[in-house]
């Protein structure tokens, strides 16, 4: 993907790649001196992160907008946007088929409903995809109804949360656990796998598209946006315009296993496609990452560690 854009434009790419809190280290390290152009994270929560810290700067690209929905971009405080975001994820549930009944827990809010106590798994309530998700349920339900419904998650658990989404996966297939959050890719990784180990968790695990009568199921994003001191502004907007393209979307969702953030782009990906169809929650990621504060209070005050 990267080499593609060298080739079309001329223009080198210094890649420097790392977990998204050492990036975010790294560049709060260097400050004014900062070699880098764009910043490319995971989640929203991230992005928001950065946002706050002010490590990006507004973008004004006509191509981006027509491209990139307006959900899945953070409109700066003055012209243009912040960043933007280059594919999508859902935040699916994942249920054990010989001990669960899918119309039980086709929710987030079932999830925390008392006849599924015992049953649910999650990672960490510190962790970006859960702090997105609460945010995401924040702005769609309330504080008030969130925090009802993270008392629940808590009282429901099956064991204390940890491990990644994979790990809940195959908890879930195990039976340790009835029902978990994961995110799609996650499992759709596994669907692709070829390994007998894979396949037989693959085996034991349902999927669900979670409120696809009350909201749409939750999304997130890979984004990015030009750093606030890039040497090369006009090169950087320039990358993300390519990350726009239908080529580079192709690379991202195919090789991710996530949808593209432009719409019309069709990716052939037989795990995606065996996921199935899907309706989306319309909440803007950009307010998803304003809510993590709240999101993070609320799991402190319930105890969901």
């Amino acid at each position: 993907m990267y080499a593609n854009f060298t080739k079309s434009t001329g223009i080198k790419i210094n890649r420097i790649e790392a977990d998204d809190n050492a990036l975010l280290e790294r560049l709060n390290s260097e400050g004014t001196k900062s070699p880098a152009d764009v910043i490319l994270l995971v989640d929203a929560a991230r992005l928001w992160r950065a946002q706050v810290n002010g490590m990006f700067r507004p973008t004004q690209s006509k191509l981006l907008d027509q491209r990139i929905p307006m959900n899945l971009r953070a409109k700066a405080d003055t012209d243009g946007t912040t960043w933007f975001g280059f594919s999508t994820r859902a935040r699916i549930i994942v249920y054990n088929k010989a001990s669960i009944n899918p119309q039980n827990v086709n929710t987030y809010e079932k999830l925390a409903e008392p006849a599924n106590k015992g049953k649910v798994c999650t990672r960490s309530g510190s962790h970006p995809y859960m702090l997105s998700l609460v945010g995401a349920l924040i702005e769609r339900d309330g504080s008030v109804a969130t925090e009802q419904w993270a008392k629940g998650m808590v009282a429901n658990m099956a064991r204390s949360p940890k491990g990644g989404d994979t790990d809940q996966i195959k908890a879930v297939a195990s039976g340790e656990c009835g029902v978990a959050i994961t995110n799609s890719y996650y499992l759709a990784r596994l669907m692709r796998s070829i390994k007998p180990e894979d396949m037989a968790i693959v085996a034991k695990v349902g999927h669900i598209w979670p409120n696809q009568n009350a909201g749409g199921v939750h999304i997130n994003i890979s984004g990015g946006g030009v750093a606030k001191n890039a040497p090369n502004p006009k090169a950087a907007v320039k990358f993300l315009e390519y990350l726009a393209s239908d080529a580079a979307q192709i690379y991202l969702a195919d090789g991710n296993n996530e949808w593209p953030a432009v719409t019309s782009v069709k990716v052939d990906n037989s795990a995606l496609k065996a996921l199935g169809p899907y309706q989306v929650e319309t909440i803007s990621v950009a307010a998803i990452g304003r809510n993590q504060v709240a999101a993070q209070r609320i799991l402190d005050r319930v105890g969901f560690k």
